[in-house]
C-alpha cells in the first residue's frame, strides 16, 4: 500500500525547487517535574552552574566558528547564560528546594516573560533565552542538546523555528530546504533563508506530520510542499528545477523586462563587508545602505570623521552607481541610550527614526555632513533617505537640512500608512521615496513585526497593503520621480513581479536573491505586470493574492 500524496502550503522564501528526505529537528525537552530535590542544595547549584557556564562556553565557541553577525548573536546569547542577576535567581529557586533543571526552567520563564510584555525586539528576545534555558537544562539531565540533526547526505530540514544558535553553524551542503511550521516571512529562519539563497517555507502548521524520511518536494516559488510524491512527479519537479536554475543563470545584466522595460536591481547593505557581496552579485548599486552599525552598542555618537571614513570604504565599491543612504534609524527594537527615549511604553510608535533625530538634530547633522564629505569625494550617485517619515511637513524639514548641508538628492522612506497616503504631497518635495515594505505591513495591521504571535500578520502579499503601494507608484508617476522597495518583499520574485506593476521603478534585497528576482521580471512585460497587479488587488487577501499571482505562472 502506497502513501497518499499530499500538499502542504506555507509561505515561500525564493523560488528554488527541491527534492528529498525529510530530517527533523527533535522539539525542545518538556517540561522538567516541579518536585523537591533529593540533593543537597549545594549539588543542585554546582549542576545548576556548571551548565551555564558549559552552555555560554559552547556558545560562544560556535560564534567563533561562524563568524559576522552569527558572532554577535551567539555572544549575546552567551551573556544569557552568564548573567548574574540569573545566576542569583536559579540559587534562590535550589535554596527552596527546587532541582537544579526546574530553577533553571523557572528563571529563565521568569525573565522571558518580562521580555515578553515589553513586545517588538525583546520580545523576539525571549525566544533566544528558551533556546538558552533548553541547552543548559539538557547539560544538567545529561542529554543531547536538542539541534539540527547529523547526517553526512542532504536533506530537508523540518522544524518547529530555528533558533540563531541553531542556524549559525548550518551546513548549507548538506541542508538544501529548510521547512517550519511556526514563524513567517520575517522570521529568523525566513531572513537567514533569503541571506543564503536557501528554499524555504515557513509557517506552515501542517507540516509538523512530516517524518524523518519521508520524501517530499518543496517548491519555495509556489510555497508548496508535496508530501509522499509519485515517480512522476519527482521527475517533473527535477526538470522544472532544472529549468529554474538555468533561466536563474542565464540571466545577466540590468534588470529588464521581457519588453525591455528597465527596473534597477540594487542590494540592501549594512556594512563594507556587505557591500562586497552586493557587488559580487551584480546589484546595479545599492537601494538601501543600513548606517546603524556605526552607532549601535556605542555610549555617544561616532565622530563626523569616523563616518566619514565607513560611508567612503562602502561609495567606492560603486563608482559611477547609486547608493541610498539612510540616515540612522533608531528607536524601538534598537534603542541607543544617546538618543533614544527610555520607558515609552510603546516603542514602535513613539520617537523612533526620523522624530528621535529631529529631537537631537546634531546628531542629523553630524550624519548628513559626513554624508556629504564623503560625497564630494567618491564617483558613486550617492542619495539620502529618511526613515519613519510621516507626514509632509517632516518632509520639508529633512529635505531643507539636506539641501543646506549640501546634500544632492534627498528623499523618504515611506513605512506608514499616512505617508503611502501623502505621497502625490510628499513627492512634491522629496527626489525619491523608497518604501520599507516590513514596517509597513506592521503598521498596516498594527501587528508587531518581531512577535511571533501575530506573524500571520506580516504578509506584504495582503491586498490592503498593496494598494498602499499603489497609492505611492501612482505619485510616482504623477511627479516623475522614483519610487524603490527596500523591504523583504523585494526578494520574493513574483511579488517583484507585482511591485513593478504597481508603478514601482527600482528593487533592492539581499544580494543573494538578485538573480532570481532578475530571471522573473525578465519573463513578463510591463502590461503584463501591470494586469497582473490588478488582478491581485482585487482579491481580498495575501492567500488569495497568492493564488491569484500562481495561477498567472500555469497559464
Amino acid at each position: 500500500m502506497t502513501n497518499k500524496e499530499t500538499t502542504i502550503t506555507g509561505i515561500g522564501v525564493g523560488r528554488g525547487l527541491v527534492v528529498g528526505d525529510v530530517r527533523r529537528m527533535p522539539d525542545p525537552l518538556p517540561e522538567p517535574a516541579q518536585a523537591k530535590s533529593s540533593k543537597a542544595t549545594g549539588e543542585e547549584l554546582d549542576r545548576a552552574t556548571r551548565a551555564l557556564g558549559e552552555t555560554a562556553l559552547d556558545l560562544r565557541a560556535r560564534g567563533l566558528q561562524a563568524g559576522g553577525l552569527a558572532k554577535e548573536v551567539l555572544d549575546a546569547l552567551a551573556l544569557m547564560a552568564d548573567d548574574a542577576v540569573l545566576l542569583a535567581n536559579v540559587k534562590d529557586r535550589i535554596d527552596q528546594g527546587s532541582t537544579a533543571e526546574r530553577a533553571v526552567f523557572d528563571s529563565f520563564a521568569g525573565f522571558a516573560s518580562i521580555l515578553e510584555a515589553a513586545g517588538g525586539y525583546m520580545a523576539e528576545r525571549a525566544g533566544d533565552l528558551s533556546d538558552v534555558a533548553n541547552r543548559v537544562i539538557a547539560r544538567i539531565m545529561g542529554v543531547s542538546t536538542p539541534g539540527v540533526p547529523q547526517s553526512t547526505t542532504p536533506f530537508i530540514l523540518v522544524a518547529r523555528d530555528l533558533a540563531p544558535a541553531d542556524t549559525a553553524l548550518l551546513d548549507f551542503d548538506i541542508v538544501r530546504a529548510l521547512v517550519t511550521t511556526d514563524g513567517g516571512p520575517t522570521s529568523h529562519t525566513a531572513i537567514l533563508a533569503r541571506e543564503k539563497g536557501l528554499p524555504a517555507i515557513v509557517g506552515a502548521a501542517l507540516a509538523n506530520v512530516l517524518v524523518d524520511g519521508d520524501i517530499v518536494i518543496v517548491d519555495a516559488g509556489k510555497g508548496e510542499i508535496v508530501l509522499h510524491p509519485d515517480a512522476a512527479r519527482i521527475a517533473a519537479a527535477l526538470v522544472e528545477a532544472q529549468s529554474r536554475q538555468v533561466a536563474r543563470d542565464g540571466a545577466s545584466g540590468p534588470g529588464r523586462m521581457a519588453d525591455g522595460h528597465e527596473v534597477q536591481l540594487l542590494a540592501n547593505v549594512g556594512s563594507s563587508k556587505s557591500a562586497t557581496a552586493a557587488v559580487e552579485s551584480h546589484a546595479e548599486g545599492v537601494g538601501l545602505f543600513r548606517t546603524e552599525f556605526l552607532f549601535l552598542d556605542n555610549d555617544t555618537a561616532p565622530t563626523v570623521e569616523a563616518q566619514r571614513a565607513e560611508y567612503s570604504a562602502v561609495f567606492e565599491k560603486f563608482p559611477g552607481q547609486k547608493v541610498v543612504v539612510r540616515v540612522l534609524d533608531a528607536g524601538a527594537d534598537k534603542p541607543l541610550s544617546f538618543l533614544t527615549d527610555e520607558g515609552e511604553e510603546n516603542p514602535a510608535l513613539g520617537r523612533r527614526g526620523i522624530r528621535a533625530l529631529f529631537a537631537h538634530e546634531e546628531i542629523l547633522r553630524g550624519q548628513l555632513t559626513a554624508i556629504a564629505q564623503a560625497t564630494a569625494t567618491t564617483l558613486a550617485d550617492v542619495w539620502v533617505m529618511a526613515p519613519m517619515i510621516s507626514t509632509v511637513e517632516e518632509t520639508e524639514a529633512f529635505v531643507g537640512i539636506c539641501r543646506e548641508l549640501g546634500i544632492r538628492k534627498a528623499g523618504v522612506m515611506i513605512e506608514v500608512p499616512s505617508s503611502a497616503l501623502l505621497a502625490n504631497h510628499i513627492l512634491e518635495i522629496a527626489d525619491f521615496v523608497s518604501i520599507g515594505t516590513n514596517d509597513l505591513t506592521q503598521y498596516t495591521f498594527a501587528a508587531d513585526r518581531l512577535l511571533g504571535t501575530v506573524a500571520n500578520l506580516q504578509d506584504a502579499w495582503n491586498p490592503a497593503v498593496l494598494r498602499l503601494i499603489r497609492e505611492v507608484g501612482l505619485a510616482g508617476e504623477l511627479t516623475k520621480k522614483p519610487v524603490g522597495i527596500c523591504g523583504e518583499a523585494a526578494a520574493d520574485p513574483l511579488l517583484a513581479v507585482v511591485l513593478v506593476g504597481l508603478g514601482v521603478t527600482s528593487l533592492s534585497m539581499s544580494p543573494t536573491a538578485l538573480a532570481d528576482v532578475r530571471a522573473e521580471i525578465s519573463r513578463f512585460t510591463l502590461p503584463e505586470a501591470r494586469e497582473l497587479a490588478e488582478r491581485v488587488l482585487s482579491t481580498r487577501s495575501a492567500a488569495d493574492a497568492r493564488i491569484a499571482a500562481s495561477a498567472v505562472l500555469t497559464q
